[in-house]
């Protein structure tokens, strides 16, 4: 069973997707503590609800203290708006997962994080976009991709409507994406991942 980390910074519905995928077994895993930079952030409630350690803390030094004392095997950033740095990259190299709300490398990077992406979207008259589930590296949003998914962009969107349709695009994708991880089914080779069946 792996042992996860969860790094969040608000209200953490694809943090309760992982819990319930790890809950139900749809995920070999475990999600053994959440880590989130704001104190008010309500994943960190769901943790608890779960009876999972929930921590706030900014100090990228002490997160990296705090999953290597729980001896995580996988961090994912669900919601974490935060850069992680070049040093959590390197002590965790293609063990960090990220999602992102929309089809990397389209809205993404410096600026596009949250509502931003969907409103980005929208006003350039996309006519897709989607959730991306990536490695982390150095850059922002530039890691390999695991998994994408596509959402149609209707008409009379606004960015609330456009939203929901992809979070629940990203709950599937990032729990099957742990799930293969967990499974030890992904293979790094450049930028590209393979699946292995």
């Amino acid at each position: 069973m792996v042992k996860i980390g969860v790094l969040i910074s608000g209200g953490g519905t694809n943090l309760q997707a992982v819990i319930d995928g790890c809950e139900n077994k749809s995920i070999n895993g475990e999600v053994r503590v959440v880590i989130s930079n704001k104190e008010n952030a309500y994943g960190l409630e769901r943790a608890r609800n779960h009876n999972i350690k929930a921590i706030c803390e900014k100090d990228e030094n002490k997160i990296i203290e705090v999953l290597k004392a729980n001896e995580i095997e996988l961090v994912i950033l669900a919601g974490y708006l935060k850069i992680v740095s070049p040093k959590l990259v390197n002590e965790y190299r293609n063990k960090i997962i990220n999602i992102h709300p929309s089809l990397i490398p389209a809205f993404c990077g410096k600026g596009y994080y949250g509502e931003k992406v969907h409103q980005g979207v929208i006003d350039y008259g996309a006519k897709v976009t989607g959730a991306t589930v990536h490695f982390v590296d150095e850059g922002a949003d530039t890691g390999p991709i695991i998994m994408q998914k596509t959402v149609e962009v209707k008409q009379d969107d606004d960015i609330k409507k456009l939203a929901k349709r992809v979070l629940e695009v990203e709950h599937e994708i990032l729990t099957k994406s742990i799930s293969m991880f967990c499974e030890n089914k992904l293979t790094v080779n450049g930028r590209r991942v393979y699946i292995n069946d």
